[in-house]
């Protein structure tokens, strides 16, 4: 699946609320998620920047598939197959 090229960290962290991430703090314009889903606490941080870099998008999408020990792919469609 491709990736979207204009999603805002902001609209990131909505989406990541799917998996059960919620908003821990913030420092700057850095936004700080967790999840317990599996039992255990998972933290990810998510930059508040207009459009993220692929690279930045990607690599968050892998840690949380990792951490709810699904597929990438199945990760990524689950957050944006419906809408785009």
């Amino acid at each position: 699946m491709r990736l979207p090229r204009d999603l805002s960290g902001a609209e990131l962290a909505s989406l990541l609320g799917r998996f059960g991430y919620q908003s821990t703090r913030q420092t700057g314009s850095h936004l700080r998620l967790t999840s317990t889903r599996k039992g255990t606490p998972h933290h990810i941080t998510v930059p508040l920047h207009q459009d993220l870099k692929l690279g930045t998008l990607s690599g968050i999408i892998s840690e949380v598939a990792a951490y709810l020990e699904i597929e990438r792919e199945e990760c990524a469609e689950a957050l944006f197959g419906r809408e785009r």
